[in-house]
């Protein structure tokens, strides 16, 4: 390695504009996680107000809840991406000029 290559932070991407990057690659995976932590945030609420219901099931239901948002926004992604690359994308029958 050469003293001319000099490394510094500014070079590399920050934290940020990765998360901004992945988000436009994968727009509902923070979605997801948004969900997530909004259903733990709702459950963590309603720990103090759960009633005669016992913790445990209490937790097991909050956790259902934030298992099944994470994944439905997930799904959904998927199906998103699938559409947006063999739906929407031209065919490539009709030009035979371009690749990719």
């Amino acid at each position: 390695m050469s003293s001319d290559e000099s490394w510094s932070p500014s070079e590399e991407d920050s934290q940020a504009s990765k998360l901004a990057r992945k988000s436009r690659d994968a727009p509902f995976v923070p979605i997801g996680l948004a969900g997530c932590f909004a259903v733990v945030a709702y459950g963590l609420y309603k720990l103090k107000h759960r009633g005669s219901q016992k913790m445990s099931v209490h937790l097991i239901h909050m956790r259902m809840a934030a298992q099944g948002f994470v994944v439905g926004a997930i799904t959904i992604g998927v199906l998103y991406s699938m559409y947006r690359d063999y739906i929407k994308r031209p065919d490539m029958k009709n030009n035979p000029g371009s690749e990719e």
